[in-house]
């Protein structure tokens, strides 16, 4: 039986672009087992995909704050025991970094990861044993897949398939009634201004679809309770683990989001989604390889409120 650890920590979209990995090898290999590094608090999103085995949660972004405390030094431990506890015949480092690259290390098995012309980080290359050139023009699910294809031995010759699956909620009456607004994002320069997103909530609320806005920090519930006083029917929900906001994505008539990882997770979930894409490109890092999904602006290139109601209408969700 075939033995593989992914290595993709995070952040969220990046998870989330390393599902189709996943998919691909269960597809070519129906009894391998895949076993799953990710970041502690994304071991749920993780836990979507039915054709991962294993999941190994780390806490580097805890232990960076506590370098020196016992606690880490101990969980650390545990997790090398973990590690060291399991022969792999493939470890696949996705992520490109030093720091997943140094997990890698800790794994027992060949390691592969992207070679220092298209790694993220030149000095992570090092530290593999096998490496691979994958352009770096392409697009994360695009290097993603080449890469373990790459690794394993095989031809990526199939759509994309995410594979995940989230338990719908909130429908009314059988119907999805409702629209999620995603319009947080850890850059300004991603943000799609507040007076386009009350344009967009009075025009759903018009054709009888509600809003939800969720949220993860003081700010970002802050800006969604700024919009939402604006319309008559929005609602602004309590701060949710990942896995009941990816159910509420699922249940949505639609998803309209900046470039942020909930917004990937829509669309990877199957749900209608517009993009919006105001401080990135797209061509890189934009909604790829779901069907109702649609990508509008570029770095630099606001999208105009008409153009979000046109496309909603040609994805029939408005």
């Amino acid at each position: 039986m075939l033995k593989v650890l992914l290595i993709k920590t995070s952040s969220l979209g990046d998870v989330v672009h390393n599902f189709p990995v996943a998919s691909d090898i269960r597809r070519r290999f129906p009894d391998a087992q895949i076993d799953w590094a990710v970041e502690e608090a994304y071991a749920p999103l993780v836990a979507l995909h039915p054709g991962i085995a294993g999941i190994i949660p780390v806490a580097i972004r805890r232990w960076r704050k506590r370098p020196l405390g016992a606690s880490t030094w101990s969980e650390i431990g545990a997790l090398r025991r973990q590690f060291g506890a399991e022969q792999y015949d493939a470890v696949i480092d996705t992520q490109g970094l030093l720091k997943s690259a140094l997990l890698a290390r800790a794994a027992r098995g060949r390691r592969h990861g992207f070679d220092a012309g298209s790694s993220r980080e030149g000095l992570a290359a090092r530290t593999y044993d096998v490496r691979h050139h994958v352009a770096r023009n392409l697009h994360a699910v695009i290097r993603n897949r080449m890469l373990a294809a790459s690794a394993l031995g095989y031809r990526v010759d199939t759509p994309a398939e995410f594979g995940i699956r989230a338990a719908a909620v909130e429908r009314e009456g059988g119907q999805r009634r409702y629209a999620v607004f995603l319009h947080a994002t850890s850059r300004i320069d991603k943000l799609w201004p507040i007076d386009r997103w009350i344009g967009l909530g009075r025009s759903l609320e018009a054709r009888g679809i509600r809003c939800i806005l969720p949220w993860g920090n003081d700010e970002e519930r802050r800006r969604s309770e700024t919009i939402a006083q604006t319309l008559e029917k929005a609602r602004v929900p309590p701060l949710a683990p990942i896995s009941e906001v990816a159910s509420m994505l699922a249940g949505s008539a639609v998803v309209v989001g900046v470039d942020t990882g909930l917004t990937h997770l829509a669309a990877a979930l199957g749900v209608p989604v517009v993009g919006l894409f105001c401080g990135s490109d797209p061509a890189l890092t934009g909604l790829y390889g779901a069907a109702h999904a649609r990508n509008l602006g570029a770095s630099g290139e606001l999208p105009e409120l008409g153009s979000v109601l046109n496309t909603l209408c040609e994805l029939g969700a408005a």
